[in-house]
């Protein structure tokens, strides 16, 4: 386990997943700015997250969903903007995972459960 709280993972992995999306979407032939913004924040909002999570939930190792849980329970250094605290926490974990995998340099793992959420 990496020596980083929760809140650090989730802030990396919330960089990565927001990079996997932009490229995901720039690869679908989105090339206008305005459109890649708006089309990105689909993807990238806690509810969206939420939804990510749900979908790769069946694929992760015991290990991957504790720290998907360590996430999840950590304690919120922010309220929701829009989303409901479930949700919001919830991501929170999806996020606290990709940035585990990222920083553990399981690149390749990390990618095969990116793939299924965009």
């Amino acid at each position: 386990m990496l020596p980083y709280n929760a809140q650090t993972l989730a802030y990396i992995g919330d960089a990565v997943y927001e990079l996997y999306v932009r490229e995901q979407l720039l690869a679908k032939g989105k090339v206008q700015t305005k459109d890649l913004h708006h089309t990105a924040i689909t993807y990238t909002e806690g509810a969206a997250q939420s939804r990510a999570l749900k979908t790769i939930e069946p694929l992760l190792t015991d290990e991957e969903y504790d720290v998907f849980k360590r996430g999840r329970n950590a304690p919120l250094s922010r309220k929701s903007r829009k989303g409901d605290l479930m949700e919001h926490k919830i991501a929170t974990g999806f996020e606290a995972l990709l940035g585990h995998l990222y920083l553990t340099g399981q690149h390749k793992r990390l990618y095969e459960l990116l793939s299924h959420t965009v």
